[in-house]
């Protein structure tokens, strides 16, 4: 946070100082940086507190928000960059190029000193794979601003500093999207992608006693945190602790889910 926060600023600077769109773009992106880090850490001390009686499954849906937060700001800053770029390209502008190259690369350095940091844990959850995106976002656009600044200095070629800020913006565009798309998902309490339902049913249902499953509903409370319910028709009532046992152990061992609520039910209709 500090990294980022310190160089926004440095870009913002040297961008109105070399006149350049990539650096302004990137600064601009380094601030809401700045933002989706602190939230980000403030959504992993939030999910940190105990559920209470309001809360009962606690307060992890907080990395979620978080995360489709960090996601629909990087979509709209990128929206705003390619058109900023679009302008640019239509009416290119003289940018101080070595100037230029030389804020470009410390950026460049910073950023790949925040990525290496969120790197090992990007996994973990959404929240931080959002933030990792994010430093990505500014690693990828001081790389073009680099590309960019030895175009100015050898050839003069401005109109690719609006052209490098576009491609930037579109490979964001491409991580932020995916990040949406997998927030709404968990909010709108979606299968987990590596749970196949019918696969499921059918490993359920090849215990030993276990008639048919049905109203079987899976969702993820939170990244790498998924849970189940269903209704399981068993056969006789010696065997039902033994059952409702394999039943959990299938639903963990081979499906990833920790938390399981199954109701057993005999196979008389009545």
């Amino acid at each position: 946070l500090v990294i980022t926060v310190v160089f926004m600023v440095v870009e913002f600077l040297g961008g109105l100082w070399t006149n350049s769109l990539a650096l302004l773009a990137d600064a601009s992106h380094m601030l809401t940086d700045a933002a989706t880090l602190g939230l980000s850490l403030f959504a992993v001390w939030l999910i940190r507190r105990p559920a209470d009686s309001e809360k009962t499954y606690g307060y992890f849906r907080a990395e979620i928000l978080a995360a489709l937060i960090n996601g629909a700001t990087l979509l709209m800053i990128a929206l705003f960059i390619c058109w900023e770029a679009y302008k640019r390209f239509l009416q290119p502008e003289d940018i101080k190029g070595l100037e230029m190259l030389c804020i470009a690369f410390l950026g460049l350095l910073a950023n790949l000193v925040s990525a290496r940091i969120l790197y090992r844990r990007r996994d973990e959850s959404l929240n931080i794979h959002g933030a990792f995106l994010h430093v990505m976002g500014d690693l990828l656009g001081s790389v073009g601003a680099v590309v960019a600044s030895l175009a100015i200095i050898f050839w003069q070629a401005f109109w690719v500093d609006p052209v490098m800020s576009s491609l930037v913006s579109l490979l964001i565009l491409l991580s932020a999207w995916k990040l949406v798309r997998d927030s709404v998902r968990v909010l709108l309490e979606g299968k987990p992608s590596h749970v196949n339902l019918a696969a499921m049913e059918l490993e359920l249902c090849k215990v030993t006693g276990v008639k048919s499953v049905h109203d079987l509903h899976v969702w993820t409370l939170t990244s790498g945190m998924h849970a189940m319910t269903c209704h399981a028709v068993v056969e006789g009532e010696n065997r039902r602790q033994e059952v409702l046992e394999q039943l959990v152990h299938i639903s963990r061992e081979q499906f990833d889910i920790r938390h399981t609520t199954i109701q057993l039910e005999g196979d008389d209709p009545c």
